[in-house]
């Protein structure tokens, strides 16, 4: 085992262990699942920067680089797609520690030999010595490699490396945290590689601060941003165009699908502090006259609703007014041949759009509602406020900011 730092400071000798240069970088290759595998190295020589295919490296110890030949490719280096530099995308710069959430950098890059190939193995991510120097070798504690998702910042490799990369590791709202503290580069980077899932770009937009999805919205398409507001809840969809510069707010409605605008035009008109701002329109509404079973079959076939909302079923009288609600808890434990009319509570606690915050918290606290329903002034379900958007709307903006887990679900 060698770190890479150790490797830099050494002469690069030819098999006669005659100097020729010193090593410029070491390139990897990802691969899915695996370690880096070294695939050659950057040698600087009198003449520029050449390339070295590490069959033709015999040792690599903290002493020298020892060459197998005795004569070197002398056509200058240049980067491929797919390949990763180790000195210039990853030592010194930062990276994601999957296992906590976290920005880290790093300090130095732990290589080994495993049979008859040199692969990356570890990352030192602790913080550099107290008066800025560098650590020496024995004080090195490196962590796995797989630990880390590096943001290298080549665009031309980025579909390879996302290929790999273990983003998918993380929570929406923990990569939208490492988006906020990211620089431009690093965000960049992220945003990169979130884009080629789309689903998961839009949660992550959800998740984003208000200020910084506005920001990022102006910098990209109006195709692009109703392509991301199509597959964001609807309640969120709207916030994000109220944010959005008055010249492209129509243009961008006009583009977006015509189920997902019509539910956003019908949110765009109530304040942000009222149940009308905070709810959402996905909720699930039957017949009185209908069963459980059939309602409770009507919530594990809705798949694609918000399931914060799907945690009470709605009955609706012939007029589609609002005459009762059961939590799926309580419809899982009645009899599945029951109707709603008759095991639903009747009356349900409810908010009238206008009610301000402090109103809908107060209900659903009193009331330990997970779930409160807006009603129009004829009894009508307008949408509903979960629990988790009535937390997020009373929360003061500056205690938002999450605190890195240490568990992350291997999922």
């Amino acid at each position: 085992m060698v770190y890479l730092s150790s490797l830099l400071k050494h002469p690069v000798v030819d098999i006669k262990g005659k100097p020729l240069g010193k090593l410029a970088d070491a390139i990897v290759r990802l691969r899915a699942g695996e370690y880096p595998q070294v695939s050659a190295l950057a040698v600087q020589v009198s003449s520029g920067v050449v390339f070295v295919p590490i069959a033709d490296v015999s040792a690599m110890s903290g002493e020298q680089i020892q060459l197998a030949t005795a004569r070197l490719d002398v056509r200058p280096f240049e980067r491929r797609a797919g390949e990763v530099l180790l000195r210039a995308d990853v030592l010194g710069h930062r990276l994601i520690d999957v296992e906590h959430a976290a920005l880290v950098r790093a300090n130095d890059i732990l290589l080994t030999r495993v049979q008859d190939q040199w692969v990356v193995t570890g990352l030192d991510v602790r913080g550099r010595t107290w008066w800025g120097g560098a650590k020496k070798n024995g004080s090195h504690h490196s962590r796995d490699w797989r630990s880390f998702e590096a943001l290298i910042g080549h665009e031309p490799s980025v579909l390879v490396r996302s290929t790999f990369g273990q983003l998918q590791r993380l929570k929406a709202a923990q990569i939208a945290d490492l988006i906020e503290t990211a620089s431009v580069k690093e965000q960049d980077e992220l945003l990169t590689q979130v884009h080629e899932d789309p689903e998961l770009e839009a949660d992550v937009f959800e998740e984003l601060e208000e200020d910084r999805l506005a920001q990022l919205l102006r910098t990209r398409s109006l195709t692009e941003v109703a392509s991301v507001l199509n597959r964001m809840r609807a309640d969120d969809a709207a916030d994000a165009v109220t944010d959005l510069p008055q010249d492209r707010r129509q243009a961008v409605l006009d583009l977006m699908n015509t189920p997902q605008r019509i539910k956003v035009m019908s949110l765009l008109g109530y304040q942000n502090a009222t149940a009308g701002g905070l709810m959402g329109v996905e909720y699930l509404a039957v017949s009185e006259d209908e069963t459980i079973e059939h309602a409770v079959n009507l919530v594990r076939v809705a798949t694609g609703q918000q399931p914060e909302a799907l945690t009470m079923i709605f009955s609706i009288d012939d007029d589609k007014r609002l005459v009762g609600a059961i939590s799926l808890v309580h419809a899982l434990q009645v009899a599945p041949g029951s109707l709603l009319s008759d095991v639903a509570e009747s009356d349900p606690v409810h908010a009238a759009p206008q009610d301000d915050i402090v109103d809908v918290t107060t209900r659903m606290a009193d009331f330990n509602l997970l779930v409160l329903p807006v009603l129009d002034d004829r009894g009508r379900i307008l949408g509903v406020v979960t629990v988790d958007d009535a937390l997020e709307g009373a929360i003061p903006d500056d205690w938002r900011r999450r605190e890195p887990q240490s568990h992350v679900s291997s999922t």
